[in-house]
């Protein structure tokens, strides 16, 4: 009888498979999206009217982008944790959920900086208070990422 070594390799770290970044990235993508449609909009009525166009606008754009470095961070910690591959299904719907949880919050960032956008182009210009919105919307993704990364083993 011939017996059949079968060489296996088991590769350590992987830990969510990047499912934290991907998917906080897809929703930072969508909401820089939709808030840049809306500051295009805003320039273009700003324009028209007489205004020199806010460049202000540009924060409101760029606030979803943050997600982005959460979701790094998210996978950085789920994989140094460096858990038994066994678990690479627990990690990875972990991280999926925690990237979700991200992208839901850099969506409705790129919402409220739409109206953001939309409301100076009106001439409602009170940036101070519609950063304020935008950073407590922020707040949802960096909870997601402290109390993913505070419920993992520690090893």
């Amino acid at each position: 009888m011939i017996d059949i070594l079968i060489a296996t390799t088991v590769v350590t770290g992987l830990g969510d498979m990047g499912m934290s970044l991907s998917i906080a990235s897809i929703g930072s993508a969508i909401g820089t999206g939709i808030a840049g449609m809306s500051a295009i909009g805003a320039w273009k009525k700003m324009i028209l009217s007489g205004q020199k166009a806010a460049t202000a606008l540009l924060i409101f754009v760029g606030a979803p982008l943050s997600q982005v470095i959460y979701g790094m961070i998210l996978k950085n910690a789920i994989s140094a944790v460096d858990l038994n591959p066994d678990s690479y299904f627990w990690q990875m719907m972990m991280g999926l959920a925690a990237g979700a949880a991200m992208a839901g919050s850099a969506i409705f960032q790129g919402k409220t900086g739409a109206r953001a956008c939309d409301a100076i182009g009106s001439g409602a210009s009170d940036i101070a208070k519609y950063i304020m919105i935008i950073g407590i919307v922020e707040t949802v993704a960096l909870f997601v990422m402290i109390f993913t990364m505070t419920g993992l083993p520690t090893i």
